[in-house]
């Protein structure tokens, strides 16, 4: 193996050189240059991460731990963007039309390579909010149905059930449960014990964007279905974070944002329908087939940014070199990293589980008698760590993320920050 002076400058030169799609795979893919996965030595893991941080245009003054909210893209991605953007207006019409949107294809069997589906079954859309709006919208419910819902579930999802219900007599009926939760049939019985013979559907957030909580899904699902119900999973925040493949929760509609742990430009999404199941729901926006059995009718948007469509592939090309499984240990082990040292501050009280199967990358913890506004805004004053404050239903405090490019090293003046906090209260 190269040393380590030559392997850092080979590895940014190979991330920061990309110019057409087609060398994508030839640069992320050196395998030659990284650690192999799975191996036994702390120190060659924690280089292949230091590696990974090469590839993001990280902020110098800025620890980002808000990476709930929207993640970055790498610089193969934002490369890519600027290509295909100077393509695109070399000239529109033909490069955009003629090229770039039958290139959506190759596009859409690789995304469905990762989430384990049929390409016939995945639409590329903007975001997760677009993409659970068409199934939302598109449902055949009528006046008296019922809609089981949470009052943690993401409020775009619930603004547009409500909706429905104002628009044409859909009944929501409302979940709810403490987090976090370790107890599977606690979770289990919040959702089924709304079930009634008028429930038609279920509707589901995979990991809950508020705290990081994983409900399980696949319990749901399976139960739900036994009542002839159907299931529709927000998966925003568990895609491209959690190993899995959408077939295992058992759903029958799923959503995601592509630009949250996939790390593909702001503004792109993913929709996958059970294929038997495409032709009973209507496209949400204008199609000569709205209740066809094509996934491609939830893509009829008329012009749409093909540049940050095309740069989805060196997003997922990026992942695919981590792999999902070493991804999800690698954050899991980032978050429980910083809650352990500071687990014991008397007044603290975390939102999040430290247990693999109820919680992953996102943690939000408060501290009694500071507000959690003032918590986020003195992380960032003073230390010039970026979170955001969380005040919502039963949670009060501060969300942390971190991503694949964070250092133990950020963690720690994290950790240093919150001892400090805790001892001027």
């Amino acid at each position: 193996m190269t040393n380590r002076r030559s392997f850092i400058r080979q590895t940014a030169a190979l991330l920061g050189s990309l110019a057409l799609h087609q060398h994508a795979q030839a640069a992320f893919l050196t395998r030659s240059l990284l650690p192999k996965a799975g191996v036994s030595d702390p120190d060659s893991e924690e280089e292949f991460w230091r590696q990974i941080r090469l590839a993001f245009a990280c902020s110098p003054t800025i620890t980002n731990l808000n990476n709930g909210g929207v993640c970055p893209s790498p610089r193969a991605t934002l490369d890519a963007l600027d290509y295909y953007n100077r393509m695109c207006n070399e000239a529109p019409s033909y490069y955009m039309w003629r090229i770039l949107d039958l290139d959506r294809e190759p596009l859409r069997y690789n995304l469905a390579a990762l989430a384990g589906a049929d390409p016939e079954e995945i639409a590329i859309n903007r975001n997760a909010t677009e993409a659970l709006n068409s199934v939302i919208f598109g449902l055949n419910l009528k006046p008296g149905d019922e809609v089981v819902v949470s009052k943690y579930d993401y409020p775009n999802m619930l603004n547009a059930w409500k909706q429905r219900e104002k628009r044409d007599g859909v009944r929501l009926v409302w979940a709810d449960y403490d987090l976090p939760s370790e107890d599977a049939e606690t979770l289990v019985q919040a959702y089924l014990s709304k079930c009634s013979p008028k429930t038609r559907v279920v509707h589901l957030t995979h990991v809950i964007n508020w705290c990081g909580q994983i409900l399980p899904v696949r319990r749901i699902a399976d139960a739900a279905h036994a009542r002839g119900i159907e299931v529709l999973v927000d998966g925003a925040h568990s895609f491209a974070l959690l190993d899995f493949k959408v077939s295992d929760l058992g759903a029958d509609y799923f959503g995601t944002s592509l630009h949250k742990w996939l790390c593909a430009p702001f503004g792109s999404g993913m929709l996958w329908i059970q294929k038997d199941k495409i032709p009973s729901v209507w496209a949400l926006l204008s199609n000569d087939s709205p209740d066809g059995d094509n996934i491609r009718k939830f893509e009829s948007l008329g012009t749409r940014s093909f540049p940050s469509e095309m740069a989805i592939g060196y997003s997922l090309d990026l992942h695919q070199l981590i792999g999902s499984a070493r991804k999800q240990k690698r954050l899991h082990y980032l978050k429980n990293y910083w809650m352990e040292q500071v687990r014991d501050i008397p007044g603290i009280r975390f939102y999040t589980s430290m247990k693999p199967e109820w919680g992953c990358a996102i943690c939000t913890f408060g501290l009694e008698g500071v507000v959690s506004g003032d918590l986020s805004e003195t992380l960032f004053r003073d230390w010039k760590i970026h979170t955001v404050p969380i005040k919502w239903e039963k949670i009060d405090g501060v969300r942390v993320t971190p991503n694949v490019y964070t250092t133990e090293q950020e963690l720690d003046k994290l950790v240093k920050a919150i001892h400090r906090l805790a001892t001027q209260r």
